[in-house]
């Protein structure tokens, strides 16, 4: 019988999912915003994950890896280093965690209002756009064919 797979993040990754989110997206007083590690945003984090668990996971284990431990037990100045040369690297699963925390954090209404959005769904209003110049397609509308007719 092999075991089933791991479907909740343990308390270490949690906190270091916090620390690392917290530093990617720091707080701004200047917008009124809060940093990604808001508890309700990581709330967010950490429902929304999906099918990217795993890949989150992994990225997880490289900054444990780069910490030679708990990345959120380090000292500021020591994880400001390792974190430096963890969101320098080029991984997919960093990638992917970048992802959600950017997902998560850009769908937080505190977020969205500091942005001069109104934090609603687009329908049934619906968002007005400014008309642009239609000229600009008329290149794109003289190409020739390039698809073939269904028969």
């Amino acid at each position: 019988m092999s075991a089933a797979p791991k479907q909740s993040f343990s308390d270490t990754e949690i906190t270091d999912l916090c620390a690392i989110a917290g530093i990617m997206i720091p707080a701004s007083a200047a917008y009124a915003v809060p940093a990604a590690d808001d508890a309700t945003i990581m709330a967010d984090v950490v429902a929304s994950v999906g099918p990217d668990f795993d890949a989150v996971c992994d990225a997880l284990g490289e900054l444990s890896g780069l910490a030679g431990g708990s990345f959120a037990a380090l000292d500021s100045a020591r994880r400001s280093l390792v974190a430096a040369r963890f969101l320098n690297g080029d991984s997919a699963p960093l990638a992917i965690l970048a992802r959600v925390i950017l997902q998560c954090y850009y769908r937080d209404d505190r977020v969205i209002r500091s942005l001069g959005l109104e934090p609603r769904p687009p329908f049934p209003l619906g968002h007005s756009l400014e008309q642009g110049d239609w000229s600009l397609l008329e290149p794109v509308r003289a190409r020739a064919k390039m698809w073939r007719d269904a028969p």
